[in-house]
């Protein structure tokens, strides 16, 4: 961590208001970066919408130019295989973005695993440093016994 937290010892341990501050910060920490991470996958998932939108947009105009085609099709044979090139154009790079996006989703999973795999971690270390307070405390009470 950053640096350990010392508390204030009281009678019968730590002063309890030091160890809820404590972790109410380490919580309004977390909190912050799950927020940030979720208002990262939210504006990713936006923007997926939008390229959605640009892909459905672009088929509708393929086949607005395929329907064309077919009432035109002796007069604009020149305009038929462009109008075909450009569709694939489309797709291809629809396809392009589609997979950058879903690659962009995945890096963001993967991190969101990994902060969850932090926090664990952190949850983990809190603990055992919580049970070895404890056991130095209950060491302190035994000797204090004798």
């Amino acid at each position: 961590m950053a640096g350990e937290k010392r508390f204030r010892v009281a009678l019968f341990g730590f002063k309890k208001p030091d160890v809820h501050t404590y972790m109410e910060k380490l919580l309004k920490d977390i909190n912050e970066k799950l927020k940030e991470k979720d208002e990262e996958i939210a504006a990713l998932k936006e923007q997926n919408r939008e390229l959605k939108l640009k892909y459905e947009e672009l088929s509708g105009k393929a086949s607005q130019i395929e329907e064309d085609r077919a009432r035109i099709a002796d007069v604009l044979i020149k305009a038929q295989e462009k109008a075909a090139m450009i569709i694939e154009e489309a797709r291809a790079q629809a396809a392009e973005e589609r997979r950058r996006i879903e690659a962009l989703i995945e890096q963001e999973r993967e991190k969101l695993v990994d902060l969850k795999q932090e926090l664990r971690q952190l949850k983990a270390e809190v603990v055992d440093t919580l049970r070895r307070y404890e056991g130095q405390l209950s060491e302190i009470i035994q000797e204090e016994q004798y």
